[in-house]
């Protein structure tokens, strides 16, 4: 199959941020690509805010095809999955609602696919707009997959081992999403309860897929002013704990005697975070933040791994393998 020219289905999910959609959707009306070889979705993931209207707005600008899905159930897995039923493109984007493409994003990303038949899954440069000037332990600490950011020195990676791809730049082949049976849950109804395009990639690589980054492809993270705070640095550590818990259960398979060492070694890793957030507040050292967010993550891990100790149901949501569709086929 070639990817000299391939039809590209950009895929925006969306909750309420009508405002911030519209600079996303204006930026990707605005590509190099040719304009009859692409589409954009919108998925409205049960919005209460202006969202359809800004997608009808746009749609009197641009040439380009604007499609827009209601997905009721609430969850980014569900409103990314959903797409696939309206999709034409042999390369789906999946990008966020609060970002802002470079020109040739969309010229750029496909290189990888045109050189590399294995190659399943490409990402590029991830870069911030800051609302407002950050503080300087957010630029030392967090510029970086803690506010969705991603820079490589490299021009162009492809390997079969994950290169960072995450899914507010995230390009992918059609015939090896649907074999990876899509992405899996993350934040579902304002709950984290699952690794999103990170599960999806380990699925991706398990079937022998490949993954690329090229740095031509840029694209913009819109960084308001809440997430600048420790706050969110340590909401973000705690939705990673159920991120990585569940990605190890699914990895791991583990029994009711391995759930057990796995919170005592959390706990202990716990105490250990207590004890150096302690040292680093008395000498100072801003890193503290990271540790206090520490402290999130471990809980999470905690509870979250209890609740697979005692909960079948829960086990078995989290070994669902296909995401597609309703119904779940168990890994």
């Amino acid at each position: 199959m070639t990817f000299d020219s391939p039809f590209i289905s950009v895929i925006i999910p969306t909750y309420n941020r009508a405002e911030l959609l519209r600079g996303t959707i204006k930026s990707l009306i605005s590509q190099t690509y040719d304009d009859k070889l692409y589409e954009i979705i919108i998925v409205d993931n049960n919005s209460s805010d202006d969202t359809k209207k800004v997608v009808e707005e746009c749609k009197e600008d641009t040439e380009v095809f604007i499609k827009y899905l209601f997905e009721s159930r609430q969850g980014v897995h569900y409103a990314r999955n959903a797409a696939l039923s309206i999709a034409k493109g042999e390369i789906l984007y999946y990008t966020d609602d609060d970002m802002i493409a470079d020109v040739n994003l969309l010229e750029e990303i496909i290189k990888p696919f045109s050189a590399y038949d294995k190659v399943a899954s490409v990402t590029g440069k991830v870069l911030p707009v800051w609302e407002k000037k950050p503080p300087k332990w957010i630029t030392d600490f967090c510029s970086n997959s803690l506010l969705s950011l991603h820079v490589r020195p490299e021009y162009l990676i492809v390997s079969p081992y994950d290169c960072g791809v995450i899914s507010c730049h995230q390009a992918l082949r059609r015939d090896a999403f649907l074999e990876s049976g899509g992405f899996n849950p993350e934040n579902t109804a304002g709950e984290w309860i699952g690794d999103g395009e990170t599960g999806l990639n380990i699925k991706l690589a398990k079937l022998g897929w490949w993954f690329g980054y090229i740095g031509s492809s840029v694209t913009y993270h819109v960084i308001p002013a809440e997430r600048m705070t420790q706050e969110y640095l340590n909401r973000r550590l705690a939705n990673q704990g159920n991120s990585d818990s569940y990605t190890d259960y699914r990895q791991n398979k583990y029994s009711e005697l391995d759930l057990v060492k796995c919170i005592l070694s959390h706990a202990r890793a716990f105490f250990t975070q207590v004890l150096k957030l302690f040292m680093k507040r008395i000498y100072r050292n801003e890193s503290w933040r990271l540790n206090r967010a520490r402290l999130d993550y471990y809980r999470n891990r905690i509870v979250y791994d209890a609740r697979l100790l005692f909960d079948k149901d829960k086990r078995k949501m989290v070994m669902r393998y296909h995401w597609l569709n309703e119904p779940g086929d168990s890994a």
